[in-house]
């Protein structure tokens, strides 16, 4: 299945068929409304997004101790403005925000089209230094009505930004709260990490959860791999016996794991979160295998084949699209 091709299945998921058959303007504006979602697709749950989450977490929660922003908006800007930082804006000047040069900006600049042509926007030394430039810059007198607002209060910050002119694309604000619940991002807000693993004894001397945050996806916690790590050294932190480990994440017993990789602490479900219900497919990317699919929406790899009826020798190719619930 291709792009295009695959438009009719995306019809048939959201139109069942039904005694009263579409007619071609129907279709056709189904047809727009499918291309204009694939915007809202790139936001949804991917690998890139987790390991820039991964990445840049600690330093969202020490802007939000030190400026009183939510951590979950200023990652949820991050990941927006910058595509998980691998924007041209964030690969060549550390801007991660977007943030333009301003009245007040003495620094050095870069030139991007935006809103208009040849616009300047700020550039950073480093990717820290744009963290706590987007700190201050919030803390400016156009946004300070946002910090009459509970600091677990998202969406009012969401929106404020928005209202306060953060962004010019109608939809700002309800894209930063697609991405806080699809990444479960208010979990930052609290300033700790979950811990599931409640044998104290097993976590003296260790440091391994400072080193790993607990995440939350589909009603199960998994950790991000880390350089280093290997699965004995997982299996012991975590308290799961290394069966479970592989079982829980459709693992082969010679498997490696890699930095970045998704690793559950829990039997994964059946179908992708209710999160879904409405757009409940995935559109294959670059290298993105089966299991990569299933590890991305925490559910279980048997079950991706079946819902997409596809046998076990199905590679899945760039564009294709395959039912997640």
């Amino acid at each position: 299945m291709h792009f295009f091709s695959d438009i009719k299945v995306f019809l048939l998921i959201l139109c069942p068929k039904s005694k009263n058959p579409m007619n071609l303007k129907q279709i056709y504006l189904l047809i727009i409304a499918f291309l204009v979602s694939l915007q809202g697709f790139a936001q949804r749950t991917n690998q890139a997004y987790w390991t820039y989450i991964d990445k840049y977490k600690d330093w969202a929660m020490e802007q939000m101790r030190d400026y009183q922003i939510p951590a979950s908006i200023t990652l949820a800007q991050g990941l927006l403005e910058s595509n998980a930082g691998r924007s041209t804006l964030a690969t060549q000047a550390n801007n991660h925000f977007g943030i333009k040069v301003g009245s007040s900006w003495t620094g050095p600049y870069v030139l991007r089209d935006d809103d208009a042509p040849n616009e300047k926007f700020r550039k950073y030394n480093s990717a820290r230094e744009s963290y706590i430039d987007h700190s201050k810059f919030l803390h400016g007198k156009r946004y300070q009505g946002l910090f009459q607002l509970n600091i677990k209060d998202y969406k009012g910050w969401a929106r404020g930004l928005k209202a306060a002119g953060y962004a010019t694309n109608p939809s700002y604000a309800e894209s930063l709260i697609s991405i806080i619940e699809m990444y479960n991002l208010s979990q930052f807000d609290s300033g700790k990490k979950h811990n599931p693993n409640t044998n104290k004894e097993k976590q003296s001397g260790s440091d391994f959860f400072n080193r790993h945050m607990v995440y939350k996806n589909n009603k199960n916690y998994f950790i991000v791999v880390e350089l280093g790590d290997n699965m004995a050294t997982i299996s012991k932190e975590t308290g799961l016996s290394l069966k479970h480990l592989y079982e829980y994440n459709d693992l082969p017993k010679d498997y490696w794991p890699t930095q970045g990789d998704i690793l559950y602490m829990k039997k994964k479900q059946k179908c992708a979160s209710k999160e879904f219900k409405k757009y409940p497919i995935h559109i294959v990317e670059i290298n993105q295998s089966m299991f990569d699919i299933a590890q991305l929406y925490g559910m279980r790899l048997e079950n991706l084949y079946k819902l997409n009826k596809l046998d076990l020798s199905y590679t899945p190719q760039v564009g294709d699209i395959l039912r997640i619930r």
